[in-house]
């Protein structure tokens, strides 16, 4: 079952809720036909239950989006950045842990 604390990001609210946010934003890059995507989400939706109030995670839908995936230069997903201030702090590609995921929003 995805989490409510799973955010939905669009072209329309990118500025608004990742690079505006207070809070660092976790955007997972994703489509609704990627394998290892799906593979990808139990694992986005336990970080954003375990990181309320620390980090804002949320998901991108690359087909419905396009604009922002285009912008930060996605080719492969899923991708995974993390933002800080507006800015794009790092970037992780393909299928990753959990415990890899922690380790770059903690690092």
């Amino acid at each position: 079952m995805a989490s409510q604390n799973v955010k939905t990001f669009t072209d329309q609210n990118f500025e608004a809720e990742v690079l505006k946010s207070g809070e660092p934003v976790l955007v997972d890059f994703t489509a609704t036909w990627c394998g290892p995507c799906k593979a990808l989400a139990p694992v986005i939706d336990q970080l954003a239950d375990e990181l309320v109030g620390k980090v804002r995670i949320g998901k991108l839908d690359i087909d419905e989006s396009p604009v922002a995936a285009g912008r930060y230069g996605v080719r492969n997903i899923p991708t995974v950045m993390l933002f800080r201030g507006g800015e794009r702090v790092g970037q992780l590609v393909g299928l990753s842990t959990k415990a890899k995921l922690l380790s770059f929003i903690e690092g």
